[in-house]
């Protein structure tokens, strides 16, 4: 329809082509936001055929999208663009591909920009050098993240909060690759130059101490942010409670989290998941239910994850009536099942004795349109070979091959122990075999169980025998 619009009017024409630049402009920079890099692109051109350039900040917004979708080229494109017909380049501009670079994993070719800027009359500034100190840090690079530190303190000061910045990725850094003397160093440098801490700040250093199960420190620095009048936001107190809840420490994870509650401080998915799974590892499935119930009642949409871990430890405690119950409240609230769902499912019928169970089940799961997986498939075989129907078992065993699925070594020790329990030696013998010959990465398993059979048939050769070649495959 613009384009339609005839060029020639009497009067109002200047009016109508700085509206068609303003909303050209705000057009690009409205879809470069969304990820619609075809369409501002599109825009961009015609605007440039027009001879209506856009402004540089509009260019730099196209070039953040670009960067940000992974394409350096036509990235790389757009900069010399801008160098040879303008608008000339700012430091954002730079600073834009240089993080585009970082992002694809292009350290290198980071450096060389940031090495080359000047030739183009940009000195490269506080946010040029966090962007490299962070990607340094990330590939371990931590003494020229050091040197980089060193080049930025050595500038004149433009800022504390960049100086922080900087110094809070470099500690972070060290922290990662278990230098915490220098990484407290780091923060004690902060102090003495008395530039004032943040919550980053303070979340990366009590992140460094929970890693280290110094657990004592990371509470005296939680004190300290609160007589420093900072509030802990929510990672400060994930921190905590995800170190507390893998040390076992359960009991203390959850009074942190009340402790969170209490100041205000919303939980969110992450918190509930790390709380919620840890209650279920120690066996606590009611408690974790509860907390399932608190995060519905706050409006927190679980993911499958929390109802599978609650399902499979109602499983684990008997409850098989919990466990379908929370499998209902699941579908309810529009999260489907999946693999995992059913195989925590199948698990609890098989444990609790329920074998029809299991084959409803099984049918449920096509119907649902989720397909069994080797776990599914093992549990399956293992049921079928304890009530004694190693038919079905093999017939399991060729739907797994025929669905793609492939065996792996525990699929054949079950089908290896049942014969051995049947007596069928000679065909647990010729599976053995053939397993061994595969390829298929084998355990000690299958040859403790053809052992301890012989054994008890007094054939002691044929358990030599299999020692030497347990001793050869050097399992």
């Amino acid at each position: 329809m613009r384009e339609s619009i005839s060029w020639v009017h009497t009067g109002g024409c200047g009016a109508i082509l700085e509206t068609d630049y303003s909303g050209d402009i705000t057009l690009i920079r409205s879809l470069c936001l969304e990820g619609k890099l075809g369409a501002a692109t599109y825009i961009w051109t015609k605007m440039v055929q027009q001879l209506r350039l856009p402004d540089i900040v509009t260019h730099n917004y196209l070039l953040n999208a670009l960067c940000k979708s992974g394409d350096l080229g036509k990235a790389e494109w757009l900069v010399r663009e801008m160098i040879f017909q303008g608008p000339f380049p700012t430091c954002s501009t730079f600073n834009t591909l240089m993080k585009g670079y970082c992002l694809v994993n292009k350290v290198d070719k980071a450096l060389d920009l940031f090495s080359t800027m000047a030739k183009h009359g940009f000195r490269p500034n506080r946010i040029s050098c966090n962007i490299l100190v962070h990607a340094l840090c990330q590939k371990g690079l931590l003494e020229d993240s050091r040197k980089l530190l060193e080049k930025i303190l050595g500038d004149d000061n433009d800022g504390e909060t960049s100086e922080l910045i900087t110094t809070t990725i470099l500690m972070d850094g060290h922290f990662k690759t278990g230098n915490t003397l220098e990484a407290l160093s780091c923060w004690n440098d902060v102090f003495q130059r008395g530039i004032m801490a943040d919550v980053v700040a303070y979340n990366v250093i009590i992140h460094g101490h929970s890693a280290i199960g110094d657990m004592r420190s990371a509470y005296k620095l939680l004190c300290q942010m609160f007589k420093n009048c900072y509030l802990p936001d929510v990672i400060t107190y994930n921190t905590l409670i995800g170190k507390l809840c893998k040390a076992g420490r359960i009991n203390e994870a959850c009074y942190v989290f009340g402790d969170m509650s209490m100041m205000g401080v919303a939980p969110d998915h992450i918190t509930y998941k790390m709380i919620i799974q840890g209650l279920c590892i120690n066996g606590d499935a009611i408690r974790a239910n509860n907390f399932l119930c608190h995060m519905l009642e706050y409006s927190v949409r679980p993911d499958p994850l929390i109802f599978n871990v609650i399902i499979q430890a109602f499983g684990k405690c008997g409850d098989i009536h919990k466990a379908l119950s929370v499998r209902n409240q699941m579908v309810k609230l529009g999260v489907l099942p999946n693999i995992y769902t059913y195989n925590a499912l199948i698990q609890a019928q098989v444990r609790n004795g329920y074998i029809d169970q299991v084959h409803y089940l099984k049918k449920e799961m096509k119907l649902h349109g989720v397909l069994p997986d080797l776990v599914t498939y093992n549990m399956l075989i293992g049921v079928a070979c304890n009530i004694g129907l190693l038919s079905s078992a093999l017939q399991l065993h060729d739907e797994m091959l025929r669905k793609g699925c492939d065996p792996d070594i525990v699929t054949y020790t079950i089908l290896i122990k049942h014969y051995c329990l049947r007596g069928s030696m000679k065909k647990a013998e010729e599976l053995f075999l053939r397993v061994l010959w595969s390829g298929l990465r084998m355990d000690h398993v299958p040859f403790l169980i053809l052992m301890k059979r012989y054994f008890k048939m007094r054939e002691l050769d044929k358990v030599f025998n299999l020692y030497l070649i347990w001793l050869k495959k050097g399992i």
